[in-house]
């Protein structure tokens, strides 16, 4: 019997890549955000904001990223999500966001962290997050 497993976690130096890129595609969609990282198990690893962002924006883009990370869907899914009874309970979770721009971080198929932007309407949200990720190299 194992009585431990081996888990990924998305690096420091990744997350501040994500960062970076997340900054470079807001700027490109003329949103100011909070672009929040987290590791596989949900804690925050990075965290930026922008000038001008809303003050909101911090926790909203920490939750996203916990969110994403959770069970590895992107957050613009759990409205489905939710909407089934058998499900429906989750939505009580203080932190579960069920709207765009929180995505799971995916390196070889397994969930290392989440991220999560907040600032712009979601789907620029999301947008910011996709681009971030294809740029650093996630899935």
């Amino acid at each position: 019997m194992d009585t431990t497993f081996a888990t990924a976690s998305v690096s420091r130096e990744a997350a501040q890549a994500l960062l970076a890129a997340a900054t470079a595609a807001s700027r490109e969609l003329g949103i100011a955000v909070t672009i929040a990282i987290t590791d596989a198990g949900g804690h925050l690893t990075a965290l930026a904001r922008d000038d001008g962002a809303p003050f909101l924006s911090v926790n909203v883009a920490i939750d996203k990223a916990w969110t994403a990370a959770s069970f590895g869907l992107p957050t613009h899914t759990w409205a489905d999500v939710i909407a089934n009874p058998q499900v429906a309970q989750l939505a009580h979770q203080p932190r579960l966001v069920a709207v765009g721009g929180g995505l799971p971080i995916v390196s070889v198929g397994r969930v290392v962290g989440g991220i999560g932007i907040s600032g712009g309407n979601a789907a620029q949200d999301r947008q910011a997050a996709e681009a971030a990720l294809k740029a650093v190299g996630f899935e």
